[in-house]
């Protein structure tokens, strides 16, 4: 729990230090980002508590339940007049004054799912007909709603995070190298049907043949971590946010914390992710049964392969994919689901008396 909070608070700290130029220009008030951030906070932290405070094999019980909303969300969040578009992706839902995120709750609705799955037909799992299949054409489906918004990083998170599931339970490599065979073979396609995917991957390449378009995000980035040397310019003494690295309090946060608290500070936090997933594979090793040695495998992976593909964009070691940095980046939907896995992770945790 504790490296949970520190993130959080961080995160905080982050989300003011990075926003509050841009919100003084934008909306005439340097803590706007700060306030709704620490709303969703509290939100999400009395949300994890909650889930905490419930028994895991609660979700068991409710697992179709959750699935079969969670799929329902991402089909009504592509019609016209429900689901809000920002940044050419239809991926939110309007309530109110906010708006919720429906892939997110179906990362982890599948995860729940899943893991009552392999909880009941592990044995299967190494018959590609009965086992293998069934699950993967589960996966799919959910990735080919999400990518229909389109959120491919959401949807590459979803779909690795259920790799690690079934490679755990027992999946044979051979059924892997297939899937990965297919797998290239989608992804390119998916880059090709795209015109701004295929810009992405030429920016990613070389962001100096088009330093004030495609490849601007990136080299704003690197000139963000790249003076922040070894102890950082300092908290607040960031340059980059000065509306030269666009929206960092979101997904790019983690260039200003490099900027700002340098080579240390980024290590430290990269410290606390491994404390994290370290914590985690422990508490699913010792959980008390299979659905909740699944589920956090599930939830530990999730974060884990979110945080580091997050942290590979910013630093440039792959593509821009538009994913949050867990617990750290703004956000409404991605903070509140991120604290509630993580409740749930922790009622494991007691379970297990670790």
């Amino acid at each position: 729990m504790y490296a949970i909070l520190f993130l959080l608070a961080i995160g905080i700290i982050m989300v003011f230090s990075s926003s509050y130029v841009w919100a003084e220009y934008k909306y005439g008030d340097m803590f706007f980002f700060l306030k709704r951030q620490l709303l969703f906070a509290g939100i999400g932290i009395i949300a994890m508590f909650f889930m905490m405070s419930i028994p895991y094999g609660t979700w068991r019980k409710y697992a179709k339940v959750i699935l079969l909303i969670c799929f329902f969300l991402l089909i009504i969040v592509l019609i016209p007049g429900i689901g809000m578009r920002r940044g050419g992706a239809q991926s939110w839902i309007g309530v109110g004054a906010f708006s919720i995120q429906p892939s997110e709750f179906m990362k982890l609705g599948l995860i729940i799912f899943i893991s009552s799955m392999l909880a009941v037909k592990q044995k299967y799992i190494t018959s590609f007909k009965k086992g293998f299949l069934p699950l993967l054409s589960l996966v799919f489906v959910a990735f080919g709603f999400i990518m229909l918004q389109p959120d491919l990083g959401t949807g590459v998170v979803l779909v690795l995070t259920c790799m690690v599931m079934m490679f755990a339970a027992g999946a044979r490599l051979l059924h892997f190298f297939g899937l990965a065979a297919i797998g290239v073979i989608g992804f390119v396609f998916l880059i090709m049907s795209a015109p701004y995917r295929i810009s992405r991957i030429t920016a990613f390449l070389n962001p100096w043949e088009d330093p004030l378009g495609d490849g601007f995000q990136i080299i704003q980035s690197l000139y963000a971590i790249g003076p922040g040397g070894l102890m950082g310019t300092g908290l607040g003494a960031s340059l980059q946010k000065y509306f030269y690295l666009p929206e960092p309090q979101t997904d790019f946060i983690f260039a200003i914390l490099g900027e700002e608290l340098g080579f240390i500070g980024g290590t430290f936090l990269l410290f606390v992710f491994v404390l994290l997933f370290w914590r985690g594979i422990k508490i699913s090793l010792e959980a008390p049964d299979e659905f909740s040695r699944y589920l956090a495998l599930g939830i530990v992976s999730m974060l884990t392969i979110q945080a580091m593909i997050n942290i590979s964009v910013v630093i440039g070691l792959i593509p821009v994919t538009g994913i949050t940095l867990p617990f750290l980046s703004y956000g409404g939907s991605s903070l509140t689901l991120t604290l509630c896995s993580a409740g749930i992770l922790l009622n494991i945790s007691k379970a297990t008396k670790i």
